[in-house]
């Protein structure tokens, strides 16, 4: 196991929140912490035994809370408190959280796998807001919210696959009443067809612009209350823009690429109207509409500043994993998209 492994990237010697590559691996340095205190659980390693502190100590955090599933009673997240020692240079500090929450994705130990997979399964059926975890998730974040006063400006949201499901309902929640929380999105799951993983450029233009004419027009055969609120819903959200981590590499988050690089297309050949009612709504919860069962689909959003690593990877493990994107000298493209 490489120190990457074991505490982060300890080649950061300082945090510059004003930089952009600081504020990611702080970011996801403490997803990995959740991660960490779940396995440490498992192994009922405590006190000096446990690998978990150097994940957040390293950056001046300290742990406040965990949040536990109540069916299975693993760890699945995190909230961490900044601590400054006062010894310590309080210059570029205006950009760092007060708070973090953070939560983990799936692991596939005997202990977690059942209930994380059941979770998959949810979320790729647009059902992960009625699980109770997420539901304990969303409630946490609101307390802090609620606890911290405020716009939410000094509390962060971060999550890593699954995690990013859980982080995404309770932003989204948090953005319909205007509270507006900087959030760090790690390989989050994208439930659809994996189209970009298609290599001819000319056949994912074609099938997503079919995709975007059949999505548009289910969607006005289907107009009702409900899907009109969906459509205010989105609109409301498009003020929250959290930051998306993706590897084209991982088919379980690289929709995203073309997801919003469709957008632009569209846009660029007048079909812009099409896609902005497409953008908002996929197959599968149309389906679901048509047989009595709403549901929001939590994987689309309308603005974000979208970081793809095209960093070579040798496995799907690592193009999934969290490691990634705190390590140096990637190769990096982020763009802003805004609805």
């Amino acid at each position: 196991m490489d120190y990457f492994h074991l505490s982060g990237p300890l080649h950061l010697t300082y945090v510059n929140w004003d930089y952009a590559y600081h504020r990611k691996s702080v970011a996801a340095s403490l997803v990995q912490g959740v991660y960490v205190l779940e396995k440490d659980r498992q192994e009922r390693r405590k006190g000096p035994d446990s690998l978990a502190f150097p994940w957040w100590t390293f950056f001046h955090f300290q742990l406040l809370h965990t949040l536990v599933d109540d069916v299975d009673n693993s760890i699945f997240g995190a909230i961490y408190e900044f601590k400054l020692p006062p010894a310590m240079c309080h210059d570029a500090l205006h950009r760092s959280p007060r708070y973090v929450i953070a939560f983990r994705g799936t692991i596939t130990n005997a202990d977690t796998v059942s209930r994380d997979v059941e979770l998959d399964l949810k979320y790729l059926k647009n059902g992960l807001h009625q699980c109770s975890r997420s539901q304990i998730a969303v409630e946490a974040v609101r307390n802090m919210v609620a606890s911290v006063g405020g716009n939410g400006s000094n509390i962060w949201l971060a999550g890593h696959s699954l995690g990013s499901g859980m982080a995404l309902l309770a932003g989204k929640a948090m953005a319909k009443n205007g509270i507006f929380i900087e959030s760090f999105l790690f390989n989050p799951p994208f439930a659809s067809a994996p189209i970009e993983r298609i290599k001819s450029k000319k056949t994912k233009h074609r099938l997503r612009i079919a995709s975007s004419v059949i999505t548009a027009g289910l969607a006005i055969a289907m107009n009702s209350d409900k899907k009109s609120s969906f459509c205010d819903s989105f609109a409301t959200l498009s003020a929250w823009i959290p930051c998306l981590f993706v590897n084209p590499s991982d088919y379980i988050c690289s929709e995203y690429v073309g997801y919003f690089e469709h957008r632009r297309k569209m846009e660029e050949i007048g079909a812009g109207s099409i896609e902005k009612l497409a953008t908002q709504n996929s197959l599968g919860s149309l389906m679901m509409s048509a047989f009595g069962k709403e549901s929001e689909p939590l994987h689309l959003i309308p603005s974000a500043i979208l970081t793809v690593n095209y960093t070579p990877t040798k496995s799907f493990k690592e193009a999934h994993g969290i490691h990634q994107w705190w390590k140096p000298d990637l190769h990096l493209e982020s763009k802003l998209h805004k609805y």
